[in-house]
């Protein structure tokens, strides 16, 4: 898989699943769905970091989110 790839889904996934721990939260039940998802965005972005030569910066990240769409968006 392609690391700029696994980083713009690590991300999504990861920022898809934080609406969802706050409402766990609230309705006072245990975040188990939201954890796993953590866990999957989690370990894309470690790939992404360890795969790609020089890792990220945060600075790199709205770039990384382009190149991709350019790639894999017709």
């Amino acid at each position: 898989m392609d690391p700029d790839l696994a980083l713009v889904l690590g991300l999504i996934v990861a920022a898809f699943s934080i609406p969802s721990i706050l409402s766990a939260f609230s309705d006072s039940r245990a975040p188990r769905a939201s954890a796993v998802t953590i866990l999957i965005g989690g370990g894309l972005i470690l790939y992404a970091m360890q795969s790609s030569p020089g890792g990220y910066t945060l600075a790199e990240i709205p770039d990384v989110f382009t190149r991709v769409l350019d790639a894999y968006m017709p």
